[in-house]
């Protein structure tokens, strides 16, 4: 076939033409891709977040460490260290390492058949810190392994949730690991076993170094320390063996808790003791019958500056070591409610009205017709609880600091509050009004030296019903005083809430119980009775 050549003049052309013809084909763009630094930041983010979540949820294991029953858990911090939380007691923070890591160690409840063996016989306690060791080791082990576990489960699954491509979701899961790997060889590169020997208190635990004494006295005196460690393992075992046994009450969410003080007479150790207490028992409201101070001086007045951060509003009646000064001072503080000459406020759903003692004898002066004075204040209160029933508005609890003028108040509340005896009673009058009398929750202050053995720290929590505003049972803290360190609680029901009782009587018919016999524990060097004081 012959072939026909075509000059590459017109061959150009024709490529030419089609050129002209053909669309410019877009070029296709590139997407935008995130900057490296978001990227980072959102992967960084996933992983922290993802860590976290994970130990939450599995990220703890369940050990027994000598006696006890404890649960330890992993949480991020800044500071690392170990918190051991000894509930209602307070908690324990040892500077025991630096990593972005805590220990928290929660003692859940001492195991009967092994703190009675140790109670039993109190020679194995020279093999428990052996023992205490063994337990730590293999449950930080344990520890160890969840919690590697729970930061790769939850970093990959939120990784997986997040951007939706396993290799992504693996590499979260990767670094949450690493994280966790650096943070523990930190844990153990910082480790510090002598932070024992110097921990920092919170809560009621905040007189243990009275017990153990500083590091210099444990290392030089280590009989003596020892000793005192097996006294305040049995005390604590004793403690928990109370409350295990506490009559059955069990208060829910809808009760109203209120903590009685009184009698604190200048004791500084008295806030930390009341703040925890109003942590640990969820008090709705502090009632305080009365003797904050010891002279009423303005000088003293700096003493009250921490009410307003206990953490629960503050109900105060002037006792007769507290004066109009005083008084004032309080008035202006926030979260304080100053009760005087039948005042009424209504806190937490209760209705609370009080009135101040007409005496102000902070020498403890004679004071001519005392009683008469005090009968007379109870008369004004009496009557400004008639006057507030008239109005529809009755009053639930009423307050008073001598029990003298509380007295006068029978028939006409609930319940009646006072102080200054400084030792407690529980009592129903004869037209069915109950009479509590706190003990000092200062533990006297100064004066408690006077006797042959301190006074205790005492203070009650009162359960009342928030429908019928009745006391439904109250428990009783008594800690030991000036150089001693003891701990008891007991649990109290009304007589007519006691299993099998009869409904409880009408206010009016007249009856008189004694207090309810206290589930106490009695512990070594317990102080006796307080004498009353002025």
């Amino acid at each position: 076939m012959a072939r026909v050549r075509v000059p590459a003049a017109a061959l150009n052309a024709v490529n030419r033409f089609r050129t002209a013809r053909r669309p410019e084909s877009p070029v296709p763009e590139l997407a935008a891709q995130p900057r490296p630094f978001a990227r980072a930041l959102g992967l960084t983010t996933v992983v922290l977040l993802g860590a976290w979540l994970g130990l939450l949820v599995v990220g703890n294991v369940r050990v027994p460490v000598g006696p006890m029953n404890t649960t330890m858990t992993l949480r991020p911090a800044l500071d690392g260290g170990t918190k051991i939380n000894i509930s209602p007691l307070g908690a324990l923070h040892l500077d025991s390492h630096i990593a972005p890591v805590r220990l928290d160690v929660n003692v859940d409840q001492l195991d009967p058949d092994r703190s009675q063996a140790l109670v039993d016989h109190p020679e194995r306690l020279s093999g428990l810190q052996d023992e205490v060791a063994a337990d730590i080791e293999h449950g930080t082990l344990d520890l160890a392994v969840r919690s590697c576990v729970a930061v790769v489960a939850g970093a990959t699954a939120l990784g997986l949730a997040v951007y939706r491509r396993p290799r992504r979701a693996l590499t979260a899961g990767g670094l949450a690991l690493a994280l966790l790997a650096a943070s523990g060889a930190t844990a153990y590169a910082t480790w510090n076993p002598k932070s024992v020997l110097e921990p920092r208190f919170s809560g009621l635990l905040s007189s243990a170094p009275s017990v153990v004494g500083n590091a210099r006295n444990i290392v030089t005196e280590f009989d003596v320390y020892q000793q005192e460690l097996a006294r305040l393992v049995t005390n604590v075992t004793k403690l928990y063996d109370v409350t295990s046994t506490l009559p059955a009450y069990q208060p829910d969410p809808t009760t109203v808790r209120v903590l009685h003080v009184s009698d604190i007479h200048l004791n500084p150790a008295s806030w930390k003791i009341i703040a925890s207490l109003v942590e640990q028992y969820k008090v709705d409201v502090i009632v305080d019958s009365g003797d904050t101070m010891d002279h009423g001086t303005a000088a003293e007045n700096g003493f009250l500056d921490p009410i307003p951060d206990l953490g629960a509003p503050y109900v105060w009646v002037r006792g007769n070591h507290d004066s109009t000064t005083t008084q004032a001072y309080l008035q202006n503080m926030k979260n304080v409610h100053v009760l005087d000459d039948g005042r009424a406020v209504t806190l937490a759903g209760l209705r609370f009205a009080g009135i101040g003692d007409l005496q102000f004898t902070p020498d403890r002066s004679a004071v001519p017709d005392a009683a008469g004075t005090q009968e007379a204040a109870g008369d004004r209160l009496a009557d400004a609880l008639r006057a507030q029933r008239a109005a529809g508005t009755p009053v639930d609890v009423a307050i008073a600091h001598e029990p003298s003028a509380a007295r006068r108040t029978d028939g006409e509340v609930p319940m009646v509050l006072a102080g200054h005896l400084h030792h407690t009673e529980m009592e129903i009058l004869e037209k069915g009004t109950r009479l509590r009398v706190e003990g000092s929750t200062g533990g006297s202050g100064l004066r408690a030296v006077e006797g042959k053995y301190p006074d205790p720290i005492e203070a009650s929590i009162l359960y009342l019903d928030r429908d019928s505003r009745r006391l439904q049972a109250w428990d009783e803290i008594k800690l030991g005083g000036l150089g001693l360190t003891t701990a008891e609680v007991s649990r109290h029901l009304p007589k007519e809430n006691q299993p099998g009782a009869s409904p409880t009587p009408a206010p009016s018919t007249p009856t008189r119980t004694p207090p309810s016999p206290p589930s106490q524990v009695p512990t070594p060097g317990s102080p006796g009775p307080s004498r009353p004081r002025s």
